[in-house]
């Protein structure tokens, strides 16, 4: 496997603000928004979504309310597999708080907040406490959603926190009801590098890889290209594979086959109905049955759904018990195919948030895929020779 090496976010030797600054200098005076459009920046939190766009928006909120802004980092980690944020809050703390601040002085923000598992907010206290700007630390609980900006402004204010479709949206109405700019960790990282003359930074992401060698499991996050440069064949090892989840829990299988020939090019994966997503990229084995995990998947996510919404109330409850059968080498009740089949059709705005639509989006691309898995179950056999868990859930 290969990786392209530079600029990376995780160039520095070490997590302290000596070894950053010989890495990478102090950081200049910079305009968020004007680096963002000029680089093309999205975000790196799985929705790719304009950077410039998203904090434009904040400054013109806040200077309709005549309110200060909050700037929150997302450092949410929520989904099992991503690796990412936590690599990044470890090994390049400085790079994350140097984005933060950028983009607080940006938008002359006078809160700053960085949110992270409770597990990662040690070495972030670390890094500020080298630093002098004052940055309010706040613990996440895991949870697939816990990303979602509404439920982390939810949470930052200590009240229930569900996804929220409803007007305002916390860019107009967020933290103490003040307009407030979300962005991922490695995002405000990639803006830290734009401001230092680095326009590459904003064509790289950071991908989590999983896979399997001699049955032993293996994860590392590396920092590659998006572009039609960097081959999967290259970043992963895909012999004897069956398939690769490309996106994570709210992404879509694609056959191994398919998978060498394809690119980190956003149009090239979505030729083959995939996306990067949460920059996840798992190879599942050739022994095992990709129907049992994303059924595994999809149970652990509908645990974790907020359960204020119709899909997430009723559809992903009965979607979890219907795949559970699936996966079992037994003949379905008749009709139960079909079923699921229908709920995971046009899968666009269907709850309060992402979630609903990403689990079905998952779904529907394993019925795709794993056609040889469901006659075989349905005769009461599997193809799967193994099965350990492979995607932690």
């Amino acid at each position: 496997m290969t990786a392209l090496a530079a600029p990376s976010l995780l160039a520095a030797p070490g997590p302290a603000l000596a070894e950053h600054l010989a890495t990478h200098g102090p950081l200049p005076r910079a305009d968020a928004v004007a680096l963002a459009e000029a680089a093309g920046l999205t975000g790196r939190g799985g929705a790719a979504f304009p950077t410039a766009v998203k904090v434009r928006a904040v400054a013109e909120a806040a200077a309709r309310t005549r309110e200060a802004p909050v700037v929150v980092a997302n450092g949410a980690d929520g989904e099992p597999t991503a690796l990412k944020d936590r690599a990044l809050l470890s090994e390049a703390p400085h790079l994350v708080l140097d984005g933060l601040v950028l983009a607080g002085r940006s938008l002359g923000a006078t809160t700053l907040v960085l949110a992270a598992g409770p597990a990662r907010l040690p070495a972030v206290a670390r890094a500020l406490a080298e630093r002098t700007e004052a940055v309010r630390l706040h613990p996440v609980a895991p949870s697939v959603v816990a990303g979602e900006e509404s439920v982390l402004v939810a949470g930052l204010e200590g009240r229930p926190a569900p996804p929220r479709a409803e007007e305002p949206p916390v860019r107009v109405r967020g933290v103490g009801g003040r307009p407030t700019l979300v962005l991922n960790v490695e995002t405000l990282a990639r803006l830290a590098l734009l401001a230092r003359g680095v326009p590459e930074a904003a064509g790289r992401a950071l991908v989590t890889r999983r896979w399997e060698a001699a049955g032993v499991p293996h994860a590392d996050v590396v920092d590659v290209g998006t572009d039609a440069g960097s081959r999967l064949a290259d970043l992963l090892p895909l012999g004897g594979a069956r398939a690769v989840l490309v996106g994570g829990y709210h992404g879509s299988w694609v056959p191994a086959a398919t998978a060498r020939a394809l690119t980190l090019d956003a149009t090239h994966l979505a030729v083959a109905g995939a996306r990067l997503g949460s920059g996840v990229l798992a190879v599942l084995p050739g022994d095992r049955c990709g129907l049992l995990e994303t059924a595994r998947v999809v149970e652990r996510v509908t645990r974790d759904c907020a359960r204020r919404c119709r899909p997430c109330l009723e559809v992903l409850p009965r979607l979890a018990a219907a795949l559970a059968v699936l996966a079992a080498p037994a003949a379905p009740p008749p009709g139960l195919l079909d079923e699921v089949t229908r709920w995971c059709g046009p899968v666009t705005g269907r709850g309060a948030c992402g979630h609903p639509d990403g689990t079905l989006r998952l779904v529907a691309s394993a019925l795709e895929l794993f056609t040889c898995e469901l006659t075989a179950h349905r005769y009461g056999s599997c193809t799967a020779t193994s099965w350990a868990p492979f995607l932690p859930a």
